[in-house]
């Protein structure tokens, strides 16, 4: 990346180094800025100073950025279904059978090897901008940052969850009205890929409401206030409303009383848990505007919906 020139203003006059360039440099954070004024990768005036140096009207502050990558997989020409493009972070409408990134057993054919070949300035954020994850088998709406100061904005937003995500199910059994579910999750000793709900766990909160009854099958929607590993997947079969294909939690695959034979059919045959992230808002990192975006049923729910009928 060429070296960056930026002048002091009168609104930055006898600040510190590091918070004026934070504020120049938009597209860096400020412990990358502080590392670079370590490193002389930063001057002022061609000299090299410390972060808590002040700087004055009319300084010149040039930067070289020194980025660095920061995973070892390759890119891979994977088609991305983008549903919006800022500066600064991507929306992605994930599909099913797409695993986030590389890891035990799978090397490769996964959304960050695609991130890698599209984006490869990515390669240089941990996790090619990953910021939070969706099951390989469920779909729907994430979130990827393009630059670090993006990246640990929206990690914050979401350890204060202030991140609005809401997402479509089809269960097994009635769902009447809305409910909380507020049962605590854990990794279940017995079986390390699952969660389980224990009082020693971590807090988590789902709320659902009925969209509409299907004699025997409920079309839901949850928002979540906490983001915990399978926490839809684990809550519902809990209160004993599996999610139809989903063979971790609802490995019986359970039919409903009084189903008609092609609707059996059809539930056997769902080759994934029916789980569609739909919707996401957040406050835009720049103007503070809330920002929401939505995507509509994938394909193979909305026709086992349509079966349902």
């Amino acid at each position: 990346m060429k070296r960056l020139i930026k002048n002091i203003k009168e609104d930055f006059h006898d600040s510190r180094l590091d918070q004026a360039a934070t504020y120049l440099f938009v597209d860096f954070s400020r412990s990358q800025i502080q590392r670079w004024i370590e490193s002389g990768n930063l001057l002022v005036n061609g000299e090299i100073l410390r972060s808590k140096d002040k700087v004055h009207l009319g300084d010149e502050l040039s930067l070289e950025p020194a980025l660095e990558d920061k995973v070892s997989w390759e890119g891979e020409n994977i088609n991305l279904d983008i549903s919006f493009e800022a500066k600064d972070y991507l929306v992605i409408n994930k599909p099913a059978k797409l695993v986030m990134h590389p890891g035990a057993g799978c090397r490769n054919g996964t959304l960050a090897n695609a991130l890698a070949f599209h984006y490869p300035e990515l390669t240089q954020l941990p996790r090619c901008g990953i910021v939070h994850r969706l099951d390989k088998d469920t779909t729907g709406l994430l979130i990827v940052a393009k630059t670090e100061k993006f990246r640990n904005y929206f990690v914050n937003k979401l350890q204060n969850r202030e991140i609005y995500k809401k997402y479509q199910a089809l269960v097994v059994g009635r769902v009447i009205g809305s409910f909380t579910i507020d049962d605590a999750l854990e990794r279940d000793p017995r079986n390390r890929i699952k969660m389980r709900i224990t009082d020693s766990g971590k807090e988590a909160l789902s709320h659902v409401s009925l969209i509409k009854f299907y004699g025997g099958y409920s079309h839901i929607s949850v928002e979540i206030e906490t983001g915990r590993t399978h926490q839809i997947r684990a809550h519902l079969s809990y209160k004993r409303l599996p999610i139809i294909g989903d063979r971790l939690y609802n490995p019986r695959n359970l039919i409903a009383k009084g189903t008609p034979n092609k609707v059996i059919n059809l539930i056997q045959n769902f080759p994934r848990q029916a789980l569609h992230a739909s919707k996401l808002k957040f406050q835009d990192m720049v103007t503070g505007k809330n920002l929401e975006f939505e995507t509509s049923l994938p394909e193979d729910m909305q026709t086992l919906i349509d079966g349902l009928e």
